[in-house]
């Protein structure tokens, strides 16, 4: 009986430092939008990591003299959520031509650049706290920018097996199996490092 009370109790603890942790995590996210130089980080990070997710997908490309037009396919709905080549990666709904920039629309692909975009820019704009206010994070500025490498190592995981056919390398069925495993891997990576940051960050403080 005494066992399983300092269980309970011990069960209880940990959920409520979990449930802090969350919470102070939740406060330094939003310093970090209402301050404006951790704004301008987490947005300029944001924008070129998607940029750079949607070109290795092969979602945008870079071409000149391709004018401006918008081309929308049948069916747009449905066919947004029809699998394409790769893991976790859909068709294209609609063809979006910007001078420029050639887009190839998928909003399901989009959507899960986005949200691996704005873990890494708030991985980046809270390790840029801790640099530039070391005093209130508890960090020294090297620990800030430590922290946010596991981070961009995992997020740029989810275009592996696009960027292997890319430079031609023939990978085993094995490997090609295990990137389905690499996406969800990388987005608790990219949370936990998060978390983890945030926690030594004092949000009144800054």
């Amino acid at each position: 009986m005494a066992d399983s009370t300092l269980t309970e109790s011990r069960l209880t603890a940990a959920a409520g430092s979990v449930r802090g942790r969350l919470v102070k995590t939740g406060a330094v996210c939003r310093t970090v939008v209402r301050r404006r130089d951790s704004a301008a980080v987490l947005t300029a990070v944001t924008l070129t990591y998607l940029a750079v997710f949607l070109w290795a997908l092969g979602d945008l490309l870079v071409q000149s003299g391709v004018g401006y037009s918008i081309f929308v396919a049948d069916r747009p709905l449905a066919r947004a959520f029809r699998p394409a080549p790769g893991a976790f990666l859909f068709q294209p709904v609609a063809l979006v031509e910007l001078g420029v920039v050639v887009w190839e629309l998928s909003p399901l692909n989009t959507l899960l650049g986005g949200l691996i975009a704005s873990l890494v820019g708030l991985n980046l704009s809270v390790s840029y706290l801790a640099v530039t206010q070391p005093k209130s994070c508890g960090l020294s500025a090297s620990a800030g920018i430590l922290a946010s490498v596991p981070g961009l190592l995992a997020g740029s995981t989810c275009c592996a097996p696009v960027l292997l056919l890319v430079v031609g390398i023939q990978a085993s069925g094995i490997l090609l199996t295990a990137f389905v495993w690499l996406l969800p891997a990388s987005l608790l990576l990219l949370v936990a490092t998060l978390v983890y940051v945030a926690g030594k960050i004092t949000p009144a403080a800054l």
